[in-house]
């Protein structure tokens, strides 16, 4: 990990949430940010904002729906608005990194059924 993340992530479409969910995330604390994080880590990895060491998390989906739900939330569609949110993300994300890395294979998002973004 030796890059500054909000350098490399200023102006992507989630940003801010990201950033927010790295700092939860290397502290600890369990949020919403986090778990897209940990959704997000192969590209995180890849972008070296995370180390190598850290693998990709198959239960974060599932607790951040569990949090959604026990914000009292539309669980569901902030769910999927999320999700689209972070695919915008890593795709931006992608597309800068090819300007900087060229020859760096793109990793395809598995896109959710029926969302939309909303506000969160």
């Amino acid at each position: 990990m030796n890059r500054d993340p909000s350098e490399l992530l200023v102006g992507l479409p989630g940003a801010e949430r990201i950033l927010d969910g790295l700092d939860d995330f290397h502290q600890g604390r369990h949020s919403i940010p986090a778990c897209l994080v940990r959704i997000a880590t192969p590209r995180l990895v890849r972008a070296g904002l995370m180390p190598a060491s850290i693998r990709r998390d198959d239960g974060a989906e599932l607790d951040l729906y569990q949090m959604l739900a026990a914000e009292g939330t539309r669980a569901h569609s902030c769910y999927n608005a999320l999700l689209r949110e972070l695919i915008s993300f890593e795709h931006a994300l992608d597309h800068r990194l090819s300007k900087t890395q060229p020859g760096l294979p793109v990793i395809k998002p598995n896109l959710p059924a029926n969302s939309h973004p909303s506000s969160c």
